[in-house]
């Protein structure tokens, strides 16, 4: 991680000076499981307390961790009991079967080139892009993932790169190049960069 982080302040000074005033790097990551995509799922679009709250529920039914064979027991009303929208029951349902039919490899995504990754990933409903990229940095723990699809580091490149627009992809790609192959280090710093209050 060092190595990361000195090549990330030598390379971009916006960066730095976000690196200097956030500090060393924490990021943290889970283990590449049914769980924790499932759990990836539930989470989207949903607000940090009501999420967790939902996902305890839903653990309590379905069993913790989550399982295909847990979840596809489970009936369209105990989903919408715990609080799931129909299409996040849909979503999970589509992972359970897929997985249960071995469309799912989780033990084969470590090997899987980035392009790979996406493609085994978004074959479930309900998972895009975005998802599969916080898979890739989150859990394969993959260091050079650039999310442009992410509302956060669209936000912060708009702050701290000055654009007057949200940056466009291309735009991202630009601005990102100089961290290459530690891409997804500086999105991490970019997300804390959010939610850094300065006086």
């Amino acid at each position: 991680m060092r190595k990361a982080v000195n090549h990330l302040m030598k390379s971009d000074p916006v960066l730095a000076a976000i690196i200097q005033e956030i500090g060393p790097c924490r990021m943290e990551f889970a283990q590449p499981t049914f769980h924790r995509l499932a759990e990836s799922i539930l989470y989207q679009q949903l607000n940090g307390r009501a999420a967790v709250t939902i996902f305890n529920r839903f653990t309590a039914a379905a069993g913790d961790p989550l399982t295909p064979a847990g979840i596809l027991k489970l009936s369209d009303a105990e989903m919408r009991g715990v609080g799931l929208s129909k299409q996040k029951t849909s979503y999970l349902r589509d992972l359970s079967e897929k997985t249960k039919a071995g469309l799912m490899e989780f033990e084969k995504l470590p090997d899987l080139s980035e392009k790979e990754v996406i493609e085994h990933l978004t074959q479930v409903k309900g998972i895009g892009v975005w998802t599969a990229h916080m898979f890739l940095m989150f859990t394969l723990r993959r260091p050079d993932i650039l999310p442009t699809g992410d509302y956060g580091i669209q936000a912060a490149m708009k702050k701290h790169y000055k654009k007057r627009k949200w940056p466009k992809p291309a735009v991202m790609e630009k601005i990102a190049r100089p961290w290459i192959p530690y891409r997804s280090i500086a999105c991490w710093y970019l997300w804390q960069s959010l939610d850094v209050k300065t006086l």
